[in-house]
């Protein structure tokens, strides 16, 4: 764990990212943040209702708390290690969090905004239907401010950004990021529809909403996934990091009589994940989980963990999400239960598996990607 003590603009706060035991040496925050907090402070913006939308830990949430106790938060987030990371660190750095709202990404926002403070997601669909979203309530004039890496802004975002919101501009360079002040039109957009595209050879039909990876077709890891599942009788699996729940789809198919579980840290992914397997009209039993990892399924004691780790969190890659969820795995699989994983061969899945089962095995491989079991013994 990491503590990182962000200093800007005499705002000094403890931050971590979540969870805070994890093993990696990211810092909570980035220079975007800063920037931010800059601006505001140079401007000498007055506390107003604002919506911060993308704060990956609460370093925005906090650093607002710390400027004004009473300063009026919608906060908008997919990921729900960023909400339990906000809530995390206003806590560590005794700040109340009674005057944040927060809210999902498919929620109805609320009407009152008077003020947009924003990081660029690494999804350019998501970003757009975000900025969708606040046409739907924003009255022109509001002042919206987007903080990113300054070699991400190009004229076709701004270009990009008018079309979805209003008129943009972007401040000159800062610790090699740029503040976007986009201005709202008062135009309300039309929301898009979840992308839907068939799987023929499964009969299956897939829906996704903007922020789930593999947005518009199979990924080639679920693919060899999908042509190796395990062999046996299961009855509770779990699909980790199930995205749009294509895994725990084709196990109930497999294993009708079986218990599915869908988990993600993306609110997205487990709607979309609902939504495709109400719409396959299939007969298990399934319970959806907007969750980190297994953090709070410590009733569930499944017999077949299936699972496709990312390597990434926002714009940085890692694996320690990869090995919270073969520790949560380990954790929740009664004795003989498997973990069944695909992965890029590259990241060396089977010296982690072998660490914490003890065990691990080939099932099948090919040039980019290998899928590993491990048995809890």
């Amino acid at each position: 764990m990491t503590p990182t003590l962000f200093s800007c603009q005499n705002i000094e706060l403890n931050l971590y990212r979540y969870p805070k035991k994890q093993e990696s040496n990211l810092q909570a925050w980035d220079a975007g943040d800063e920037h931010l907090i800059k601006h505001l402070k140079e401007s000498q913006q007055q506390p107003v209702v604002t919506a911060v939308i993308n704060d990956s830990f609460g370093a925005l949430q906090c650093a607002l708390t710390r400027l004004d106790p009473q300063w009026p938060m919608v906060v908008e987030t997919d990921a729900k290690t960023s909400q339990l990371g906000a809530q995390q660190n206003l806590a560590i750095n005794e700040l109340s969090g009674e005057q944040i709202q927060t809210v999902n990404s498919r929620a109805p926002l609320a009407d009152n905004i008077e003020l947009v403070l924003m990081k660029l997601p690494k999804n350019l669909s998501y970003f757009g239907y975000q900025l969708q979203r606040l046409s739907q309530v924003l009255p022109q004039g509001t002042n919206v401010f987007i903080a990113a890496k300054a070699k991400s802004i190009n004229q076709a975002l701004l270009q990009f950004i008018q079309q979805n919101l209003g008129p943009a501009s972007a401040s000159l360079t800062w610790k090699k990021t740029r503040v976007i002040h986009c201005v709202s039109d008062g135009n309300t957009r039309k929301m898009p529809a979840p992308v839907s595209w068939n799987i023929d050879e499964l009969g299956l039909t897939i829906s996704n909403y903007t922020n789930v990876f593999a947005a518009n077709k199979l990924d080639i890891g679920a693919r060899i996934m999908l042509d190796n599942m395990p062999q046996g009788e299961y009855h509770s699996i779990i699909d980790l990091g199930c995205g749009n729940g294509v895994l725990g789809l084709r196990a109930a198919q497999l294993y009708p009589q079986a218990e599915i579980h869908f988990v993600d840290d993306s609110e997205m992914a487990v709607a979309s994940a609902e939504m495709n397997f109400n719409n396959n009209n299939l007969t298990n039993k399934a319970v959806f989980h907007w969750d980190d990892c297994l953090t709070h399924l410590t009733d569930v004691k499944p017999d077949l963990v299936l699972c496709n780790p990312p390597f990434h969190q926002g714009e940085a890659i890692t694996d320690h999400i990869a090995w919270q969820m073969f520790l949560d795995a380990y954790k929740a699989l009664s004795s003989g239960g498997v973990l069944h994983v695909v992965g890029n061969r590259h990241l060396a899945y089977h010296v982690k598996l072998k660490r914490i089962f003890k065990n691990c095995h080939t099932v099948a491989s090919n040039g980019k990607f290998v899928i590993l079991q491990a048995i809890k013994q």
